[in-house]
């Protein structure tokens, strides 16, 4: 057996490693969820429409974007702490657990749809999303084993707090500015001048190849409007667009300006409904809710009978 002072230098060099891996992968960690999380929670809206993807009620989407933001940020911080990383990855390990047995269960129907989970990072549901979310878990159990041992929960405790505080803040900021947003002066339908200023409008933007779009259109063409006209805006192919309408028997104006219209509704992905009027948004549709109860919803405001 080799002496002590032989070992030590051996011992030592062991450590270093550990500790440097260990950091690394709590770095890394910490930036992928610290970026997912704050998008979520500063951009709730665009969170809750992509959480519905992933078949989400419509009715939960935007809890689950603001909590799962909200918990993504307070994972983040924690691995940045050396004394609590070891919490930290643990959550981080039982969130991408969690998330990769949600995605299996319901694999069948959401194979080949984005999974945007992250911004401007683009993945597909299919066997590179299991290799991608096992990559990130390795980092979470590297983080873990090769952490010092937390203690104390005060810190911790404020730290959600704040987290929590922060996340319903930004919600009401960003609910807030949705609301009551005016829409351009004018827009161009069937080549003619349209003034929205005045009158009743529902907005509504398609995708000409979308199905789901396609069977919002043919349910807002079965409805009988009250002093309310449609405008349909295709948001791609447009030379497609006239013949998705005839198709859903929506027989309404259709407008070429999508992008100033999209300027002032902001939003990810058809099917999405804006219900207008004196030229201020009312109401704000996401694909979930136009497919769920849109015609409830437009009742009770008056625009359908």
């Amino acid at each position: 057996m080799p002496p002590a002072h032989m070992l030590a230098p051996a011992r030592t060099t062991s450590r270093k490693w550990s500790r440097t891996a260990g950091l690394i992968s709590a770095l890394l960690l910490a930036l992928i969820f610290l970026v997912s999380g704050l998008w979520k929670v500063l951009d709730p809206f665009s969170a809750a429409e992509r959480t519905i993807q992933t078949l989400i009620p419509p009715a939960l989407a935007m809890v689950a974007a603001v909590g799962v933001g909200a918990g993504e940020i307070f994972v983040g911080v924690l691995l940045l702490l050396p004394r609590y990383r070891r919490w930290g990855a643990w959550l981080a390990g039982l969130a991408l657990v969690a998330f990769m047995i949600y995605i299996g269960v319901l694999y069948d129907r959401l194979l080949g749809d984005d999974c945007n989970c992250f911004p401007w990072i683009e993945r597909v549901v299919g066997p590179m999303f299991f290799v991608t979310d096992a990559a990130m878990l390795l980092l979470a159990v590297g983080a873990a084993i090769w952490s010092r041992r937390p203690q104390g929960l005060r810190l911790p405790v404020l730290l959600l707090a704040g987290v929590t505080v922060f996340a319903l803040a930004s919600y009401g900021v960003n609910a807030a500015a949705r609301s009551g947003a005016r829409a351009p002066d004018s827009i161009r339908v069937e080549g003619q001048k349209r003034v929205l200023s005045t009158g009743r409008y529902f907005l509504y933007f398609f995708d000409p190849e979308c199905s789901s779009c396609l069977t919002v259109a043919r349910e807002l063409g079965r409805q009988e409007w009250l002093e309310t006209e449609v405008i349909a805006v295709p948001t791609a192919n447009p030379q497609f667009g006239r013949a998705f309408l005839d198709d859903a028997g929506l027989r309404v104006g259709m407008s070429p300006d999508a992008a100033r219209l999209r300027e002032a509704f902001p939003f990810t992905d058809p099917p999405y409904g804006v219900a207008l009027s004196g030229g201020r948004q009312v109401k704000a549709y996401n694909s979930g809710e136009l497919e769920e109860n849109v015609t409830g919803s437009l009742r009770q405001l008056g625009f359908i009978r």
